[in-house]
């Protein structure tokens, strides 16, 4: 079903919930399509339009706030994998048959002189305002137009890598504060000019700040860096109109809720389980201040129509389902091993238990709900 953009922010800030949203938030790892055409997937199946999911319309406002990118250049290509050259000067690499992102090899900044060579790539300048994507958004039907931030941990990952971007809240936070600041000031004026033009009633921001075991960053850290850069975004938009601020983790993050709530998210997902994220003890704890998309364990389907029934009635309990406040969905990509028979049980499955209308697969219109 096609959602209005009405219809899905009144589900998601707790206002009316017409009917549960089921949907699909990623997608298939690469090699599940050959898995599946094996297994007789129709071509609806395979580009995942036969499916019936739910989802609404989304259209980026026309403003870039993140780093300016330029292609990248290829050093190396074999059949097996693809070696780079990217936009921030890193040498990446991706294994062709199985990764759908590049992994650095190295990264640009390791002190206050290298992040000054690539900081250039972060600062305001006019062309990040795109004037016939604002207009376009500004006359889109019936869509949610959303505006996005660079992450406040995401990037400094990006340019130092994980171990360095940790150490450098302690060891280097005068580097911190100017990445911080050098990204909030680009994104406030990007963000203040659209926001102008046209309704923005999304911010989002990506993070993947945590793993099984918890964040890498902890509450103080949040209040500290985080939240100034949030607040600073996600209070100018919501003065003019904007209602979701959407967060993208994955990882255990139950220990810094608190601070992302205070920071102004309102919006998570995906809700990992594997992390042990579980989205019946948020809402428990959190009721209509938090809302979520994903939290339905990928790994269930691989465990037999029992456990995927198990995970369904549990997590799409009326709690759940009847106040609004979320979209069901796999907690990330459709992992490689899922039988076809039992992701489609998982579907039929997950209607019935949301007293959804039998799928129709020809309703074509899947579209990738995740942020």
């Amino acid at each position: 079903m096609r959602w209005t953009r009405q219809q899905y922010l009144d589900l998601m800030t707790f206002r009316g919930c017409q009917r549960p949203m089921f949907s699909e938030l990623f997608g298939p790892l690469i090699g599940l399509d050959d898995e599946w055409r094996a297994q007789g997937a129709s071509v609806d199946e395979i580009e995942m339009v036969g499916f019936d999911w739910d989802f609404v319309p989304k259209i980026n406002c026309g403003g870039k706030c993140g780093p300016i990118q330029s292609p990248p250049v290829t050093i190396e290509e074999t059949d097996e994998k693809i070696i780079q050259r990217d936009y921030l000067g890193r040498t990446v690499m991706r294994v062709k048959n199985t990764a759908t992102i590049a992994l650095p090899m190295d990264h640009p900044v390791t002190d206050m002189a290298s992040w000054h060579k690539v900081k250039p790539l972060f600062e305001f300048h006019r062309q990040r305002i795109d004037a016939a994507a604002v207009a376009e958004a500004r006359v889109a039907d019936n869509t949610l137009v959303r505006a996005d931030i660079p992450g406040a941990f995401d990037m400094l990952r990006e340019l130092m890598g994980v171990e360095n971007a940790c150490l450098a809240y302690y060891d280097q936070p005068e580097l911190v504060r100017d990445v911080l600041n050098t990204m909030q000031e680009t994104s406030l004026r990007v963000l203040d000019d659209v926001s102008k033009q046209v309704r923005i009633d999304q911010l989002g921001v990506h993070e993947d700040f945590a793993g099984r075991n918890g964040p890498l960053i902890g509450p103080d850290l949040v209040r500290s860096t985080f939240k100034p850069y949030y607040r600073a975004a996600w209070d100018l938009l919501k003065a003019r109109g904007a209602q979701l601020f959407n967060l993208d983790t994955d990882g255990n993050i139950y220990s810094v809720l608190d601070e992302l709530l205070d920071c102004g998210v309102n919006v998570i997902h995906p809700m990992e389980p594997a992390a042990g994220m579980d989205i019946v003890v948020v809402r428990q704890k959190y009721g209509n201040k938090l809302a979520m998309q994903g939290g339905i364990d990928k790994f269930a389907l691989m465990r037999g129509r029992e456990a995927i029934r198990a995970e369904l009635e549990y997590k799409m309990q009326p709690l759940m389902r009847d106040g609004g406040g979320i979209v069901f969905g796999l907690d990330h990509r459709i992992p490689n091993g899922t039988k076809l028979s039992e992701y489609r049980y998982y579907i039929d499955e997950g209607r019935r238990v949301l007293g959804l209308p039998p799928r129709d697969p020809a309703r074509r219109g899947w579209a990738r709900m995740a942020g």
